[in-house]
């Protein structure tokens, strides 16, 4: 699990668009790492689609956006594509980062418990420190939040 203040794990994970996407390469870019269920459901594609919405203010101040989920390389090119996103998108298939992240928990829905990613976002400094981290985020105004976090940093 990740703290404030300590060295954001590093990854290189498969992306939207055939590429491979690696946190470290970004700096001295702020990163904001977004970790969410599962791409074309109605809660990721509304925050997929405010991060999309915000993305230049996040360039402006000098913040990339990455999206990260278990669905495939593949699966991201087709909700991308779908809904005209512009965040990085990184498939995590395997579920190693989700667990470095402490994102991966047990869940639970109409009294049942599985395992799943848990909706949680960080913001990495240029540095590679982890800066702030929202958990069990709720979608609305949680990208303005954020988004005025990286401003404010």
């Amino acid at each position: 699990m990740t703290q404030i203040g300590e060295l954001a794990p590093d990854f290189t994970l498969p992306r939207d668009g055939g590429d491979t996407v690696t946190l470290s390469t970004l700096q001295p870019s702020k990163v904001v790492l977004y970790f969410y269920p599962k791409d074309d459901t109605p809660g990721c594609t509304k925050q997929a689609i405010g991060f999309t919405e915000q993305l230049q203010a996040f360039k402006e101040a000098g913040c990339e956006v990455i999206g990260v989920s278990k669905d495939t390389a593949a699966k991201h090119d087709k909700f991308r594509d779908k809904h005209s996103l512009g965040v990085i998108l990184a498939s995590d298939a395997e579920g190693d980062v989700c667990k470095q992240y402490g994102v991966w928990k047990e869940k639970s829905m109409y009294g049942k418990t599985f395992m799943g990613i848990e909706r949680s976002t960080f913001l990495i400094g240029s540095d590679g420190k982890i800066l702030q981290e929202w958990r069990k985020v709720r979608v609305p105004g949680h990208v303005e939040a954020v988004l005025e976090a990286v401003q404010s940093t």
